[in-house]
This record gives C-alpha cells, sequence and structure tokens, in this order.
C-alpha cells in the first residue's frame, strides 16, 4: 500500500474509533483537535492556506533531508508558536463527524491539486516549497505521529 492510500483510507478509517475528547500521550490537543490540525496541514499542502516560511533559508535542505528520510517526527514535536500558537486552537468544526469530513475533503483536495497541476510547488511554513511526491511524504510522517500521538498504529 502506498503512503496516499494508507492516509485516504487507513489513517480515516482510524480517526473513525477516536473520541473527540480523547488524551494523546503528549500534547495539549484532544482527538478533534487533532483531526482539525491535520485537516489544516492539507489545506496548507494545497494551497488554501498559506503561511510565511520561517525557517531559515540555509536550513531548509536539512529540514527537506529530514522529509526524505525514513525518521519519524519526534513525540511532542511543536509546530512553531509564531505559527500556531502555544495553545491548540479552538474547534472549527460542530463534532467529530463533521470533523472527519472536513478531513476526506481537504485530502481529496490536495489530491486533486496535484493531479491537475504535478509540477506546483506550494509552501509549507517549516518545511518551505515542497513538490507534491514531497507532500507526500511529509503527510504521511504526520499522520503517522498523530496516529502514535493517539495510540492509533
Amino acid at each position: 500500500m502506498d503512503k496516499k492510500q494508507f492516509i485516504r483510507e487507513i489513517f480515516i478509517q482510524k480517526t473513525g474509533t477516536l473520541q473527540s475528547d480523547a488524551s494523546g500521550k503528549w500534547g495539549k490537543m484532544n482527538g478533534q483537535q487533532m483531526i482539525e490540525h491535520v485537516t489544516a496541514f492539507f489545506k496548507i499542502s494545497s494551497g488554501k492556506l498559506q503561511f510565511p516560511v520561517v525557517t531559515p533559508v540555509e536550513e531548509l535542505p536539512k529540514y527537506k533531508a529530514f522529509i526524505l528520510s525514513d525518521k519519524p517526527f519526534r513525540e511532542n514535536t511543536k509546530a512553531p508558536a509564531e505559527i500556531l500558537g502555544t495553545e491548540p486552537l479552538p474547534l472549527r468544526t460542530a463534532n467529530m463527524g463533521e470533523a472527519v469530513s472536513e478531513l476526506k475533503k481537504s485530502i481529496s483536495e490536495f489530491e486533486d491539486y496535484f493531479s491537475a497541476e504535478p509540477d506546483r510547488v506550494t509552501s509549507h511554513p517549516v518545511f518551505g516549497e515542497l513538490n507534491a511526491d514531497e507532500w507526500v511524504l511529509l503527510h504521511y510522517k504526520h499522520v503517522i505521529h498523530h496516529m502514535t500521538q493517539f495510540d492509533l498504529v
């Protein structure tokens, strides 16, 4: 199974078992906040949300090397405070079912966005400019990280 299929099928299936108020092994987000966080991550990749790149340009190659490696995100890895703040964002959806529906939609939009123009690149606030293949690798690492956080692996 390729990484896109894993995200689309396994990750989505596992999110169906997660309670909205579930606590992770680390971090402050509950289950629904994590789903909404991953949804926003997909929206960044398809250009629907944009943030400035905060990583110094000379450090971007090592960040890109991380994406291309088999190394997972460390437990309790945090997004830069200047991007997401230090507390979980308020919920944007009414319930977990709606959150998962929005997640599915954002994954489809990501796939459609790059299938329409495979040579596109979009900007991630930490990793810089990424193409479709690099985004898939990053999304995979990201969902595995959160699946581990919420004991879904």
